[in-house]
């Protein structure tokens, strides 16, 4: 469908259980987990392994098409770890893999398809096991990674840099930059003096944040009905 059809009280209903459903499925595979974390199909969020820890405020987009992927390995020589700031946000298709340390400072943002992972997991001319090839991956604060981006092992990325939509990141970045291309290269400094407007400004008033959510969502769906939403799930038509 192109539109949703859902009346505003099955709207309701959806984000009671969505709510329900993250604290008694996906809170527990957190090893921690800060307040009001907001996750959009929450069904579609993979995570493996333990040392996975998250600040407040963390939102999360998944689709049944493009699911959330936040892995930290363990075996005898790995022992990955994964630590997500405060007030950051992932979209469909973000995969995280961690096998030493991983670590996205506050306010960071992650667009659809983003890879990250500290580990080649196959050595150069060992190709049986990992073997000497994980380093630690380190995003500063107020980072934003574009569309389909990709960031290897041992790169440290400064505060409020930009990497370009499908960069490949495979050296450390200095902040304050926007960056793309494969290999990622600097292309544009941010002046450091401008203010910047960082996501957490959002939730400088959360009950009001929550609360114009909420208006925004019944106002997309005034007007819908019972009847025209069952009818949309058998026979959708050119106005659906």
């Amino acid at each position: 469908m192109r539109k949703d059809l859902r009346p505003n009280s099955i709207r309701a209903l959806t984000g009671a259980y969505n709510r329900w459903y993250i604290q008694r499925f996906i809170r527990p595979q957190f090893d921690s987990l800060g307040e009001a974390c907001a996750i959009l199909k929450p069904k579609y969020l993979r995570l493996l392994g333990n040392n996975i820890h998250a600040g407040k405020f963390l939102h999360i987009i998944c689709d049944a098409a493009k699911p959330v992927s936040i892995t930290a390995w363990k075996s005898k020589q790995q022992h990955g770890r994964i630590t997500i700031g405060n007030y950051c946000l992932i979209s469909p298709g973000v995969n995280l893999a961690s096998a030493e340390a991983l670590t996205l400072g506050d306010n960071c943002m992650l667009a659809a398809e983003v890879t990250i992972s500290d580990s080649d997991w196959h050595g150069t001319y060992n190709r049986v096991r990992p073997f000497r090839c994980s380093a630690p991956v380190t995003l500063g604060n107020n980072v934003w990674v574009g569309h389909r981006a990709i960031i290897g092992k041992g790169v440290s990325i400064g505060d409020n840099t930009i990497v370009g939509a499908g960069a490949v990141v495979t050296a450390s970045l200095p902040a304050n930059v926007i960056a793309a291309g494969n290999p990622a290269k600097v292309v544009k400094h941010l002046s450091p003096n401008k203010r910047m407007l960082k996501r957490e400004f959002l939730f400088d008033r959360p009950a009001d944040y929550w609360q114009s959510q909420q208006e925004l969502e019944r106002a997309f769906g005034t007007g819908n009905s019972f009847i025209n939403w069952f009818r949309s799930l058998f026979k959708p038509n050119q106005h659906d």
